[in-house]
Order: C-alpha cells, then sequence, then structure tokens
C-alpha cells in the first residue's frame, strides 16, 4: 500500500543538520517533512563540542541557554610531554567582546540531537523514524521521493525542494547522481567514552603528542567521564580494525605518563578519516547538507558545527523563494557560498591534523619542542586571542566574494559585504537581540541628523513584511569595529551576514539589492 503526502520540503536525515535546518524553516513558516531510517536521536556523544557561531544559531531559536546549561565551558587545555606540563592554553573568555558566548563549549551531539528535537516537537513537528529514501524523480515544479517505513509501508513524497542531511554515505547523494571526491588517511583512529579515574585541573582538556602517536581527552559530564580520542602508530604491522579495552588503556597510560585507571569503557569505535567534499551542494531541486556535503579531519571540531550553519545558510534562503520574496536563482548561492567554505576548512583541518597525526620528524620537533610554548603565550595576551578566536570559534566565516554581497564603497573598511555582523552592545544588551526576527535588516547607524528618516520611512512603509529597520547611534565601539565615523547603513541576510554597507545612506543602494534579490520587490521603493 502506497500513501501519498505533500510538502514544501523533505529532509532526509534527522542527525544535528537535519534537525537544525526543520527547526530554521519553521521560524519562516515553511512546512516540511523529515525522515529517519534510525529509531529515534542518538545515544552516542559523538561530535563534543559547539562553537560560538552555532551558539549564536542556537540563541535565535531560543535554545543557547538551555545549551550552556546542559554544557560545560573549557577553561583550559593542558599540554602533556613525557608525563609533564608542557604549557597550558587558557581558553577563558577567549572570545571577549566579539561574541555575545566567547567560549567553547562542551555539548556533545547526543544532548545537541535532543535540544534541536524537543524544540521541533514542543513547535507541533515530528520526525517520521525509520523511514528510509528509496528513489528520487524530478521535474520541473517539483520532486517526487519514494520512502519505505520499516513495516514495508510505502510512503510517495511531492516536495517542492528535497535536502539530504543523510551523513557520509548519503542515499540522496547516490540518487542524484552527485560526485564526491576526496581521500582518506591510512591510518586508524579511534574514540572512546570511558569512566577513568584520573587527576585532574578543573575544566580543563588534555593532549599529547607521543613520536608517533598523539592523544587528546575531553572532560565530560558525570562523575569521572571522559572522551578519549587517538591513533594507532603507522608502524603497528599488527593493527587491524579493532582495538580491545584492554589495549585501549594500554594506550592511554603509554601516551599520558601519569597514574591513570580506566574502569568502564562506555563506547569505543575505530575509523578512518575521510576528507571529501561533493562537486556541488545542489542538483535541481534537490540539495546536500551536513555530512552528506562535505566531511573532513575532527581537527578543531568542526564537522556538526559546519552542517548546522550549511542549515541555516539554506533555510532563509529556500523560504525566501518559497514565500515570493526571492528568485529561485537565489538557491545557487547556497552551492556557491557553502562550497567555498567547506574546501576551505577541509584544507585547514587537514593542515591541524598533520600537524597532530603527521610522523614526519620535523613536525614531531614542532610538536614537542615549539608548539607549546607558541600556543601557551598566544593564550595569554587579549591581541592574540583576539586573532585567533574567530578561526576556532567559525565567527571569522565570510562570504565577501559571494555574489550575494555588493561592496559599494567598502573595500578601504575593516568590515565587508559578506561578513557576519560584528557584535557591540546597544544601551547595554547585544546587538544581536534586535536581530532575531527571520527576515533582512537595516540598520542605520546615526550622529542624531535628519538624514536617515526619508530612507527609514520609505523602507518601513514598503517593505515592512521582510525587512525591518533599526537606528543605532555611533557609538565609539562600532566606530572602531566599522572604521567609519559618519552616518551609514547596513543591509544585513537573514543569516546576519551583511549583504552590503552603504556610506551614503542611499535608498539607491538599497533598492540595487532589492533588485539583486527579485526585481518584483523593490519597485516601489523612492530614491533620496
Amino acid at each position: 500500500m502506497q500513501t501519498a503526502l505533500k510538502t514544501d520540503v523533505l529532509i532526509i536525515g534527522a542527525g544535528p543538520t537535519g534537525l537544525s535546518l526543520a527547526a530554521q524553516l519553521g521560524r519562516f513558516g515553511i512546512d516540511c517533512l523529515i525522515v529517519d531510517q534510525k529509531e529515534g536521536t542518538t545515544e552516542l556523544s559523538k561530535a563534543m563540542v559547539v562553537h560560538a557561531r552555532t551558539m549564536e544559531i542556537f540563541d535565535q531559536l531560543g535554545l543557547a541557554q538551555q545549551a550552556i546549561a546542559h554544557g560545560s565551558v573549557v577553561q583550559q587545555v593542558t599540554l602533556l610531554h613525557e608525563g609533564n606540563i608542557s604549557a597550558r592554553l587558557n581558553f577563558a573568555d577567549i572570545g571577549g567582546q566579539l561574541s555575545p558566548f566567547p567560549f567553547v563549549l562542551v555539548f556533545e551531539q547526543s544532548k545537541t540531537e535532543r535540544l534541536l528535537y524537543d524544540h521541533l516537537r514542543n513547535h507541533g513537528k515530528d520526525v517520521r523514524w525509520q523511514t528510509g529514501l528509496t528513489s528520487l524523480t524530478q521535474s520541473d515544479e517539483h520532486v517526487l521521493a519514494e520512502l519505505q517505513e520499516a513495516n514495508g509501508t510505502m510512503l510517495q513524497v511531492e516536495a517542492r525542494y528535497v535536502v539530504g542531511c543523510d551523513g557520509a554515505s548519503s542515499t540522496t547523494r547516490h540518487l542524484t547522481g552527485l560526485g564526491f571526491e576526496g581521500s582518506t588517511n591510512p591510518r586508524l583512529f579511534y574514540v572512546a567514552d570511558v569512566d577513568m579515574e584520573f587527576e585532574a585541573e578543573p575544566m580543563s582538556f588534555y593532549g599529547t603528542f607521543g613520536g608517533h602517536s598523539f592523544m587528546l581527552m575531553f572532560p565530560m559530564e558525570g562523575e569521572k567521564r571522559w572522551r578519549l580520542i587517538g591513533n594507532v602508530p603507522e608502524y603497528d604491522t599488527s593493527q587491524t580494525n579493532t582495538i580491545s579495552h584492554g589495549e585501549l588503556e594500554i594506550r592511554v597510560k603509554t601516551l599520558i605518563k601519569r597514574p591513570l585507571d580506566i574502569t568502564n569503557v562506555r563506547w569505543l569505535s575505530t575509523y578512518k578519516v575521510h576528507t571529501r567534499h561533493a562537486e556541488r551542494f545542489s542538483a535541481g531541486r534537490c540539495f546536500l547538507a551536513g555530512d552528506a556535503a562535505h566531511v573532513h579531519t575532527p581537527a578543531g571540531g568542526q564537522g556538526m558545527n559546519t552542517g548546522i550553519q550549511d542549515a541555516y545558510n539554506l533555510a532563509w534562503k529556500m523560504a525566501f523563494v518559497l514565500n515570493g520574496y526571492a528568485q529561485p536563482s537565489l538557491l545557487d548561492t547556497y552551492s556557491e557560498e557553502r562550497l567555498a567554505n567547506a574546501k576551505n576548512l577541509l584544507k585547514s583541518t587537514d593542515q591541524l591534523f598533520d600537524i597532530a597525526s603527521a610522523d614526519n620528524w620535523y613536525i614531531r620537533f614542532f610538536r614537542d619542542n615549539l608548539f607549546p610554548t607558541l600556543a601557551g603565550l598566544a593564550t595569554q595576551f587579549d591581541a592574540t586571542r583576539a586573532a585567533i578566536f574567530p578561526t576556532i570559534s567559525m565567527i571569522g566565516i565570510n562570504y565577501r566574494d559571494s555574489s550575494l554581497s555588493q561592496h559599494y564603497g567598502d573595500q578601504a573598511l575593516p568590515v565587508k559585504a559578506g561578513d557576519r555582523m560584528p557584535y557591540f552592545l546597544v544601551d547595554g544588551v547585544g546587538v544581536y537581540d534586535r536581530l532575531t526576527a527571520p527576515t533582512f535588516h537595516l540598520l542605520l547607524f546615526s550622529d542624531g541628523s535628519e538624514e536617515h528618516r526619508t530612507l527609514e520611512k520609505s523602507v518601513r512603509d514598503e517593505h515592512s513584511n521582510w525587512l525591518d529597520v533599526s537606528v543605532i547611534p555611533l557609538y565609539p565601539r562600532v566606530v572602531e569595529l566599522f572604521g567609519v565615523d559618519k552616518p551609514f547603513a547596513v543591509l544585513l541576510r537573514p543569516d546576519n551576514h551583511i549583504a552590503t554597507l552603504s556610506l551614503r545612506l542611499s535608498a539607491a543602494d538599497i533598492r540595487a539589492y532589492l533588485t539583486h534579490l527579485n526585481p518584483a520587490a523593490a519597485t516601489t521603493l523612492t530614491t533620496n
């Protein structure tokens, strides 16, 4: 028997990426159906950290404080060498004034999925668990998807768009015929969640590097619970694709060289590290996000965060097309922006992972003798912490080269179209508190003159349904961040990246951008 369903967006996969996409589409009032072959959200910890940019996204959903309440803020990274402390890296409040969440949060994937799933259910949505994709057929108007439930029932879904959030072995990617090029590291890696007796400093991560191996230890919520990540040396010809619990403890003790006792192994998995990305992130009306679109090394804890940010980028674009505010060509910019980001991410995480795991003598010398001192010094000074944080936290990701970024005279400014909106306080409250609505935002930075009022009234009158306006004084912090000491305007996309920055407070610049999205949307704006 076959059941027919109809929806705007069919989401394949209910991991962090798929759940995030459903949550974001809900903000815009877009109907979606989300399915997954699993029985429910994962019980495994898997990905460990949530970065500041993801926390900013969670905050728009009203979820950031829940994550903080059930997570742990990293205060310090302690590096060991031959059992001795070689450096302490200060991560406490490392982001300073750069984000409302100036820290790294330990909040594992199981908690992230549950947080997002509960949010969906609280908003009247659920996941069709134990339901898998079997076929896709596209037309100019929609996609027909065949799904199969665990009891054998077949579902036919007609959707305007389909998004594959179904992991590295994505059925969606396979059915759309998109390539997945890259490489596989030949070394064997392992990850384990354990109960361990170990004398540790409060809220400190630990890392150590041996001649041929590395080990990372992350404290987890609960009494004496730890996440261990490491590799099997290349010279170990006895290695198989598995590691016993006893062998795990031997490897950990050999590297840490400090008293410890693993009393229980809750989860142990071995894996090979893959570095791959799809040739494109879309094919017709079908899209890929998260691990279905790109996989990379675990360096920096970027994977889960990147998938959530893929969803954030795609959701507003789909919503604007489905709601008639933009032409379908807007969706082409998803692959344009996120594929470029994935390529940069793969390159940077590969380099970090090579430093951590490579066996070359000169890299070992750098790891053992130079890196601890340099890293320790870098995290002690505000200037270097401020330089490091945008990369760690992912707030530094920009779309300056995107076709959606219009540069009207911002070339000489430190902030440009495509950048994430800088964070600062307005009357003691974070500027992001003004940017929670799922819409475009026009920020008019004023010195108190009347110059901005004509533009403000025109925009409010003609585009209040999908663009809001805020007037903000030219605070010293604003002048410092933007390098501008006279009135100017910033048009923000719904994902709080800058669409354009105008020094002229001109309706013509705003009209030009709106016309770029949809010619019919900007015909009534009056030029100053």
